[in-house]
């Protein structure tokens, strides 16, 4: 016993040298068992469950050189799967956001998908792929994640291959998303994490910069009805930094709709690599650029956070995080105009964001 104890402790200090390490998380109630990549860069280090290609743990410096971890999240895999669990540092897949109805037209068929957002689709389904374990693989500064999604799950067509691959370095968190397919069908993959830079109870005092001229109001069941607003004049003009508890509570039928901001930005910089966003935390210097060749990013200000999702010694109380979804349009397959979402046999599906970290 104490021979394989010593062997153990060898193991882990000669994986501690390196800038990856893989330790086991725990096991699926049917045994399966979870890994967590520990990624570490300077002073930035990430931890990433095989379990929904999971962000779990980002731990970044502020002004004064203090780390601290920034998004939220569970103490073990029991909290990630927890039926209460708001997706939580997921991969979001195989369609982020919702769709109208639960249902989309392609090549002239009806598909049908899982309704669990009041009467649409939300995040992929009842079992999206942050509920499903993922094949993980050491990069030299990171980690790829494959999961490969059969014809037919969750109402999806075709047998999708996903790869996502998080790698560390220069103070960036790079996210690369890849997909092929063997039928049409439709994708839009994303990363969920709920952000706190300063750690305080809410993010209301977050300063806020999103490049984006317009956005896409809602309705009642939060679906876009297809136009393209100016943010001008609104409560959703983020084009210079401003507060998120700025104008949150304001008298607008699109804030009332979404109790607070949870809507898609259509970005300005159409297509290329370019800054979709900034937050800045006034009390401890922290500095999140999100950087995205998508067209769209959500910004969800954790409005059903509601006290009840509890982890890492914290209560998670209404708006105590925010998500930066880079996406394509939410419902796009139900509206001909937006960019569109659709893959094909033969294409590569291939997207890139970049979480870029600093202080001031």
């Amino acid at each position: 016993m104490r021979t394989a104890i010593v062997g153990v402790l060898l193991v882990m200090t000669v994986l501690a040298q390196a800038s990856v390490t893989k330790k086991a998380y725990g096991k699926m109630p049917d045994g399966t068992p979870v890994d967590v990549y520990v990624v570490k860069d300077g002073d930035i280090e990430a931890h990433i469950i095989t379990y929904g290609a999971t962000v779990v743990s980002l731990t970044t410096p502020d002004r004064n050189h203090k780390s601290a971890d920034i998004v939220l999240g569970y103490d073990s895999l029991d909290g990630y799967l927890s039926k209460g669990n708001p997706f939580f540092g997921a991969i979001i897949g195989r369609y982020a956001n919702r769709i109208a109805s639960a249902k989309f037209p392609l090549d002239g068929k009806t598909f049908n998908v899982p309704q669990n957002d009041g009467p649409n689709s939300l995040h992929g389904g009842t079992k999206g792929f942050d509920k499903v374990v993922w094949e993980g693989k050491a990069l030299a500064d990171g980690v790829e994640f494959k999961y490969v999604s059969k014809d037919g799950d969750q109402g999806y067509p075709g047998t999708l291959t996903a790869i996502v691959r998080y790698t560390l370095k220069n103070n960036v968190l790079h996210i690369d998303y890849s997909a092929t397919t063997d039928k049409d069908t439709v994708v839009n993959l994303t990363n969920h994490s709920y952000f706190n830079l300063s750690g305080a109870a809410d993010i209301l005092s977050h300063e806020l910069k999103l490049n984006a001229s317009r956005y896409t109001p809602v309705d009642a069941t939060l679906i876009p009805t297809g136009e393209l607003a100016k943010v001008e004049g609104t409560p959703f003009d983020f084009r210079k930094a401003t507060a998120v508890g700025a104008r949150i509570n304001a008298n607008d039928e699109q804030l009332k709709r979404g109790k607070g901001y949870d809507h898609n930005w259509v970005l300005d910089s159409s297509g290329k690599l370019a800054e979709a966003a900034e937050a800045y935390d006034p009390a401890s210097g922290r500095v999140l650029q999100v950087w995205t060749d998508q067209p769209g990013i959500q910004f969800y200000s954790g409005n059903f956070l509601d006290g009840t999702a509890k982890g890492k010694g914290k209560v998670y109380g209404h708006r105590s995080g925010f998500c930066l979804e880079t996406q394509h349009f939410p419902d796009s397959p139900n509206h001909p105009k937006f960019p569109t979402t659709e893959l094909k046999p033969g294409q590569k599906y291939h997207t890139v964001t970049e979480f870029r970290f600093s202080s001031r």
